[in-house]
């Protein structure tokens, strides 16, 4: 199973990180690469720094806008088989502040599940249960299943596959 190295979206480009991104992101002292905004990275991209893979295309990803890196998007790790033998895997995104409310996480979340349904592939999000804005864009990109709480409190929510089945 492979994603393209590059999503691109109405809006939006969704490149995979490089090792040099990657370094500067968790590095907060280094020099800062032209087209950051000035609030990124965030805490969480240098969270999603420290998983990051080379080379993995179900690693993390900027969420860009005209050559501006506003966040990230990115899977936990690539797919693996849940209980019922369907491919899974969990997503984290993320925008500074100064880029929400205008629909760009809906958008590149959206643009990512169009190359996951195509490898059919189900996707789950963890999210607190008081991030209001985050469970609309779940909500919006057809995360229906509700499967309670990890052990962080966080709800965990999946979505189908389209045309294929939820976990049982």
């Amino acid at each position: 199973m492979t994603l393209p190295t590059t999503v691109t979206t109405e809006r939006l480009t969704l490149p995979l990180w490089t090792l040099a991104d990657a370094d500067a992101i968790r590095d907060p002292r280094g020099p800062r690469p032209q087209g950051w905004h000035p609030q990124f990275p965030r805490e969480d991209d240098r969270d999603a720094a420290t998983m990051w893979v080379e080379g993995d295309p179900w690693s993390s990803r900027y969420i860009m806008r005209n050559g501006t890196v506003l966040g990230s998007i990115g899977f936990f790790g690539p797919p693996e088989a849940a209980p019922d033998g369907t491919p899974e895997a969990e997503v984290g995104y993320g925008l500074v502040e100064e880029a929400r409310g205008w629909g760009f996480a809906t958008e590149a979340l959206k643009g990512v599940l169009a190359c996951t349904d195509q490898e059919g592939v189900r996707i789950r999000a963890s999210v607190e249960p008081t991030n209001a804005a985050s469970l609309r864009v779940l909500a919006k990109c057809g995360f229906t299943d509700l499967r309670g709480a990890d052990e962080d409190g966080h709800l965990v929510m999946a979505r189908p596959v389209p045309g294929g089945r939820m976990e049982e």
